[in-house]
């Protein structure tokens, strides 16, 4: 008797130390992710690509996923092209499918963490744009309208049928409101994730430097940092020729192909924007560098009324929209709060379902 209660006390002893073992595995782990996460952030720092992180806070995140079988490929126009799906077998007639759309020079492995929270209630697919991630380059994409084209030649080919509720963050933003104007009956819904704005006018802007005695505005900005990503030889060459055609869809007037967009159906749309962020060290960093003159806090809070203010007049006329505020939170929402997306998201979807019955 007494040798099994000894037993039984080692056994319990094993489990606790397993259990600590597992404990302190795990953040073995997760202390040699977070340095691995401060070296590349110091090496970027060190580059001069860093200054794109005025509209990208999170540095590309190209579509690699854990497992090789998730990671499929498909030629469009002779050029291989990275995606994943989900939830399709179980996708129903006529059913919304989730599209994301990323932002500039990111693949679509950057929604990542948002996938747990979604991929097993609604299907959706994921992809690398031309030349990022894990696509093959393709030179004769040269504007914003060729971009919608070959995602929607993309879905075509994998036989992905509509309707679509399109996921945009950053600059991807601007460009599912593209594909709603050129496609509009193809899309059930828009979920936009702290968005660029392009409806940015050029007095609104100019109003904006005087207002907050800056020498540079986010036009002007947004121009130098393609041109550095351009001349940066240690990005690759799919980011810097990604960022060509950005350069030259915004010169000499900025988002040009978007004034004159197809006027937004009465689909539900969700516009999730942060604000009052943190001024982070690289901004400060850039700014002293590059010598100009942004009284960063002022005019980050001027720009982000304007943009709040922008697509809050997008959305007036949409039956089942919103528009979320989260202050103090980074550019990549996704990334640090995917259960508040998620669940904004998951809301988006069980709209666009709904209208599709009526």
């Amino acid at each position: 008797m007494m040798i099994l209660i000894k037993c039984i006390v080692a056994f319990k002893n094993s489990l606790i130390l397993f259990k600590i073992l597992r404990i302190h595995i795990a953040c073995i782990f997760e202390l040699i992710a977070l340095l691995s996460s401060l070296y590349l952030y110091k090496k970027i720092i060190e580059m001069k690509s860093i200054i794109i992180s005025v509209f990208i806070t999170f540095f590309s995140i190209t579509l690699v996923f854990s497992q090789a079988s998730e990671r499929k490929f498909v030629s469009i126009n002779n050029k291989q092209m990275a995606y994943k799906t989900f939830g399709l077998d179980e996708r129903k007639a006529n059913e919304p499918i989730v599209v994301f759309e990323s932002g500039l020079g990111s693949g679509g492995g950057g929604y990542g963490s948002l996938f747990p929270f979604i991929q097993k209630k609604y299907p959706g697919i994921v992809y690398d744009r031309n030349g990022i991630g894990e696509s093959e380059i393709d030179t004769s994409i040269k504007t914003d309208e060729d971009v919608i084209k070959r995602l929607h030649d993309l879905l075509a080919a994998l036989k992905i049928s509509p309707p679509y509720l399109l996921v945009g963050h950053s600059i991807g933003g601007p460009f599912i409101r593209l594909y709603a104007s050129m496609y509009p009956n193809e899309v059930c819904g828009l979920f936009f994730i702290d968005p660029t704005d392009f409806m940015l006018t050029k007095d609104e802007d100019s109003k904006v430097k005087i207002n907050t005695s800056s020498s540079t505005g986010y036009r002007e900005l947004f121009e130098i940092n393609l041109k550095n990503i351009i001349n940066d030889s240690s990005t690759s060459e799919g980011f810097r020729n990604e960022a060509k055609r950005e350069l030259n869809e915004n010169s000499p007037e900025f988002f040009k192909r978007y004034k004159s967009l197809q006027p937004l159906k009465d689909i539900p749309v969700t516009v999730m924007i942060s604000y009052n962020k943190h001024i982070e060290d690289y901004e400060t960093k850039m700014n002293e560098k590059l010598k100009l003159g942004i009284n960063l806090a002022p005019w980050w809070k001027e720009l982000d009324e304007l943009r709040i203010k922008h697509y809050a007049e997008m959305i007036k006329n949409n039956s089942n929209s919103q528009l979320i505020l989260l202050p103090r939170y980074s550019h990549g929402i996704h990334q640090q709060d995917p259960k508040i997306v998620a669940k904004a998201l998951n809301d988006t979807y069980e709209k666009c379902l709904a209208s599709l019955k009526k």
